[in-house]
């Protein structure tokens, strides 16, 4: 009972928001028709793993007029790749993350970023790693994550 009644406040939350972003207007947005989330990935890298994990930073650009989530992600490099939001400089694994509408999701160091744990072998500098990234709306979409020196930390603009 209690069960049903949480996918039905699922269910009800979800339709109450898709109605929200049906009558919202996507005027002089200049994104997309503001009822799908219209996704890009910039800024991706992997810095050379040390040991048998890595990390992965990049960012997730949402155009459209719809938030996403990014749900999971999955890799050649690894059948151990999950998500980690860093907080008071403790990491711990979630579930997903937003992709807010005309907004965008940022990985970074120091911050929210994939793992990828028991690695089948270590990219070397130069080198590229594969990823897929999966939504919860939006279509996958395939990265590579050039691999760059161990202490690469591209500057915010």
């Amino acid at each position: 009972m209690n069960r049903r009644r949480t996918a039905l406040a699922g269910v009800l939350a979800l339709t109450t928001g898709l109605t929200l972003a049906g009558c919202s207007s996507d005027s002089g947005s200049g994104g997309g028709s503001g009822g799908e989330p219209e996704l890009k990935v910039v800024g991706a890298f992997m810095p050379q793993p040390v040991s048998d994990m890595a990390a992965g930073f990049l960012v997730v650009q949402n155009s459209g007029g719809t938030a996403d989530r990014l749900t999971s992600v999955t890799s050649p490099l690894s059948d151990d790749v999950t998500i980690h939001e860093t907080k008071d400089q403790k990491m711990r694994e979630v579930s997903s993350f937003e992709v807010p509408a005309n907004g965008s999701l940022d990985l970074e160091r120091g911050g929210n970023h994939i793992m990828f744990m028991k690695l089948k072998q270590k990219p070397k500098q130069g080198e590229k790693v594969s990823v897929e990234l999966h939504f919860e709306k939006a279509d996958p979409i395939t990265v590579d994550l050039p691999v760059k020196e161990t202490t690469h930390n591209p500057k915010k603009q």
